[in-house]
């Protein structure tokens, strides 16, 4: 576990990351990953710039990984370019969010249709390919984000990720390798 706390969730068979300033990272001790679909059930918050959860693939160390993050607190904005920041791809730490967003607006982040209750658990299914990786949300056909990997890290480490400031809750965790 990298600067969080990790508790059993208050619903059965959930896990808990607590709230801290910085990203944190609870990886999952013995398990290897490269290629494949990856899947859990995942709540957050609707608190507004308070709820960054995801779930991190390709890890090499603490500081070099990539993820997949959901901004909750964006699912239903009536503002579009909020709601269009709904589901985000990282690749820590040459492609944070910032730079993804100035250098390729809309391109790693999208909306979610349709919008999940922000303030409920939803499921995630995460497809990663050499080329691409998908993100399909409450067991939608249509991806609400495809990407094309930007590092080839080697890492392959996996876990669950929470945001800055930003804790969550996580269960039923699929790991399936390809």
């Amino acid at each position: 576990v990298v600067n969080r706390s990790i508790s059993a969730g208050a619903d059965a068979g959930s896990i808990h990351l607590n709230e801290v300033d910085g990203d944190g990272k609870a990886w999952i001790n013995g398990k290897s990953f490269t290629n494949g679909i990856i899947e859990f059930d995942i709540k957050g918050k609707d608190k507004m710039q308070g709820s960054f959860v995801g779930f991190a693939f390709h890890g090499l160390n603490d500081s070099t990984y990539e993820a997949i993050y959901f901004r909750p607190f964006n699912f239903r904005s009536t503002d579009p370019v909020r709601k269009g920041h709904a589901v985000q791809y990282i690749a820590s730490p040459k492609y944070d969010w910032p730079t993804l967003r100035n250098q390729f607006p809309n391109k790693y982040e999208q909306p979610i249709l349709p919008a999940p209750d922000p303030e409920q658990w939803f499921h995630v299914r995460i497809t990663v390919e050499n080329e691409k990786i998908s993100v399909y949300v409450n067991n939608s056909n249509q991806p609400s984000l495809t990407v094309v990997p930007l590092v080839k890290s080697g890492g392959k480490m996996i876990g669950y990720w929470a945001g800055n400031a930003s804790g969550g809750d996580w269960k039923n965790l699929k790991v399936t390798d390809k």
